[in-house]
């Protein structure tokens, strides 16, 4: 394990679970934003996430859902992310634990999916939770979005005591169309399971405020941490890969070398598999 930090940035390379169980304290997080393996065979920087069954990876999951939530301050916000299988899992321990106020779908245009014999996944659930449901952050106003129905006709609303015209903005709904990352965005960092900076920035504006600590204990490409440091949030970032540290490193400016190499943005490349991928059980 080690740790790397500048200014109210924080980077920890090293295992999820031991960093969440030793080096951050309880209840000193003010949203946790988490997207893990999904336990469906991708491979990262040449480790294959898949284990030997689903019992050992609800297993893994409730260990660090059960650290994540000791974390979190009595006013804190979770947003949990994970594969379409794997939800209701995670919906199910939560529920129990936090006050589960949205189950949102990130949307996204799909030309990749190949199913032949089921309906593809053109989206992945997200699942939006607090301690005190009568005492967190939602800055409603931070995050308003087109009301392309009645505002657009001018139609009247006639429930008002006076009568006027339909709002022309409104709180996003639990469907959320961000475009995924794709390979020649001007995003794109080589990791297959990039989440876009728009998504991250609603969720961020809307349950932080400025100089709030917002963590993330699977960084991949520190997106988190990145719209957290442009929206003036503090991050705290947990990453295994050494080769998605490098890209944290250089995201948050937190160093501009590792190991005397200087830290840039490497060429975009498609990951290829090799003939035995070590799985995240085997690496551990």
């Amino acid at each position: 394990m080690q740790r790397f930090e500048k200014d109210d940035h924080t980077i920890f390379w090293g295992d999820a679970l031991e960093v969440l169980a030793k080096e951050i304290p309880d209840k000193s997080v003010d949203l946790l934003f988490a997207d893990p393996p999904y336990n469906i065979g991708k491979s990262f920087n040449g480790t294959k996430e898949k284990w030997l069954s689903e019992e050992d990876y609800l297993e893994w999951s409730y260990q660090w859902l059960a650290l994540c939530l000791n974390k979190l301050k009595d006013t804190g916000s979770f947003y949990v992310m994970t594969a379409t299988q794997n939800m209701p899992h995670y919906d199910l321990y939560l529920r129990k634990r936090l006050h589960v106020l949205s189950r949102i779908i990130w949307y996204y245009d799909s030309s990749g999916v190949q199913a032949k014999n089921y309906f593809g996944s053109m989206y992945e659930p997200i699942l939006f939770g607090v301690k005190d449901k009568n005492n967190y952050t939602f800055n409603a106003q931070e995050i308003l979005v087109e009301a392309k129905s009645g505002a657009k006709r001018k139609l009247i609303d006639y429930r008002k005591p006076v009568p006027a015209l339909y709002n022309s903005e409104k709180v996003p709904g639990n469907v959320w169309q961000f475009p995924r990352v794709r390979y020649r965005m001007e995003e794109y960092e080589n990791h297959p399971t990039q989440k876009p900076v728009a998504l991250l920035e609603r969720i961020i504006k809307a349950s932080s405020n400025i100089g709030d600590v917002v963590l993330d204990p699977f960084a991949g490409t520190f997106t988190t941490s990145s719209v957290a440091k442009m929206l003036g949030r503090k991050s705290i970032a947990i990453e295994v890969e050494e080769a998605y540290l490098k890209i944290g490193l250089r995201r948050l400016q937190i160093s501009s070398h590792y190991k005397g190499e200087e830290l840039q943005r490497e060429p975009k490349v498609y990951e290829k598999n090799t003939t035995h991928i070590p799985t995240l059980f085997e690496a551990f």
